[in-house]
C-alpha cells in the first residue's frame, strides 16, 4: 500500500470512529489537531471530559496488533499535544480529560472496531 493509500485508509478510519463515537454520545471538539509536539486524531467532549482519541487502523495483523503500535514514545508525542491544545484553550488543570484509541482492524475478513477507554494516562 503506498502512501497515499495508507492516507487515505488513515483518514476513512478516522471518520468511522468519529461516527461511532458520536453515536455513544460524544460531541467532536477538533479533528487532527497538530502542533510543535504531535498530533491528536480526534479530541472529543464526553459530558464534561474532554476526550483525546488516537484511532488505528491495520488491514493484517501479521506484524501486531493496531493497540500494540501505540508505544511510550506515541503517547508522550500525544500527551504533549493535548497538554498544548488545553494550554492554548485556557483550560490546563481546569477539565478532566482521558486519553481513548479506537483500532479498526481486518480480523478473519471482517472489519472490528474496538473502543478502549483510558488507554494510557499521564505518568508522574
Amino acid at each position: 500500500m503506498n502512501t497515499f493509500d495508507r492516507r487515505k485508509a488513515g483518514k476513512q478510519a478516522e471518520q468511522k470512529a468519529e461516527a461511532y463515537l458520536e453515536q455513544q454520545g460524544l460531541k467532536l471538539l477538533v479533528q487532527n489537531y497538530s502542533c510543535f509536539s504531535g498530533e491528536i486524531d480526534l479530541i472529543m467532549r464526553d459530558k464534561e471530559d474532554i476526550v483525546f482519541v488516537e484511532v488505528r487502523s491495520k488491514s493484517r495483523t501479521d506484524y501486531g496488533l493496531a493497540c500494540e503500535s501505540i508505544n511510550k514514545q506515541k503517547q508522550k508525542k500525544i500527551i504533549r499535544a493535548a497538554t498544548h491544545f488545553l494550554q492554548k484553550k485556557g483550560c490546563l488543570y481546569k477539565v478532566s480529560s482521558r486519553f481513548d484509541v479506537i483500532t479498526i482492524e481486518l480480523i478473519a475478513g471482517k472489519w472490528q472496531m474496538e473502543w478502549i477507554k483510558n488507554a494510557f494516562w499521564v505518568e508522574n
